[in-house]
């Protein structure tokens, strides 16, 4: 397990912190409104978040799910890496929250009245460059060829959201910060300066007045989950690619030193370290 130092900045910061704010519901509001500025009289109480949880997998996700009365079911992520599973993802969740939303209100799928469904609407904030990417994804279009299928879905993608509305100023917040990780690495300074230099230029100013030891906080948490997983992948590819040089050189009829000495070399480790490592695979 890798423990993040106090000086290293978390690899997902965007991720806590699209969370995090958007679960205040005063910026969920904000939220709804940029997406839906012809409803001018919606009210903070009209919107339900859905619990965000990780029940299917165990990766970090940076999803928001909220309901606005029993009409809209709304489903967005933020996300800096394009990919095409991004439509899975959101099909998965959608799937998952109405499965809670119909326990949560006593639906019966196996009677014969009708439950009552609120309309979807799946979003991803897309952090990256944008290239030339289109406005909306489909299911068909991404993975059948256009084909009709007995499923469809549709993510509307969002680039920079509307000057100065709430999805504006989050992008433009996971820009500032990427600039600063470039100048700064990963590190407290960069987060410090991203927060400086948006209180400056009015980007989520209040937001991050009122949390700033909280967001701080977030930003410099302990455990990566990406990393922890990015570096628990290579070492079980290094065990692996490490069990397979042996094996071929005692095929080759190479002795137990010569070949704890080519794994030292091949692997950069020490001679104690790699005759553990041998005779772990050393075939009498």
């Amino acid at each position: 397990m890798i423990i993040v130092g106090e000086n290293e900045a978390k690899r997902t910061i965007k991720d806590s912190v699209f969370t995090n704010l958007f679960g205040d519901s005063k910026y969920l509001l904000q939220f709804y409104q940029a997406i839906h500025p012809e409803d001018k009289d919606v009210k903070e109480d009209e919107l339900w978040t859905i619990t965000l949880e990780n029940i299917l997998t165990d990766d970090i996700y940076n999803d928001l799910g909220f309901i606005k009365g029993d009409k809209i079911m709304i489903l967005a992520e933020a996300q800096s890496t394009w990919t095409s599973n991004i439509i899975i993802r959101a099909l998965e969740y959608l799937v998952n929250s109405y499965r809670r939303y119909f326990t949560e209100n006593g639906m019966d799928l196996y009677q014969s009245k009708k439950v009552s469904l609120p309309k979807p609407e799946l979003y991803v904030i897309y952090t990256g460059n944008r290239k030339k990417r289109p406005d909306r994804i489909t299911l068909s279009e991404e993975f059948f060829q256009g084909e009709n299928t007995a499923i469809e879905v549709t993510v509307k993608m969002i680039y920079d959201g509307r000057n100065g509305d709430i999805i504006n100023q989050y992008v433009t917040f996971t820009k500032i910060l990427n600039e600063q990780i470039r100048l700064h690495g990963g590190t407290k300074k960069a987060i410090l300066e991203t927060i400086r230099i948006c209180k400056d230029e009015n980007i989520l100013k209040e937001y991050l007045e009122s949390r700033e030891s909280e967001v701080v906080d977030i930003m410099m948490q302990l455990y990566d989950q990406e990393e922890i997983m990015r570096v628990h992948v290579q070492s079980k590819c290094k065990d692996a690619a490490i069990q397979a040089t042996v094996e071929m050189c005692q095929e080759f009829g190479l002795s137990f030193a010569d070949v704890v000495d080519k794994i030292a070399k091949k692997f950069s480790m020490s001679y104690e370290r790699a005759e553990g490592e041998v005779k772990e695979y050393w075939q009498d």
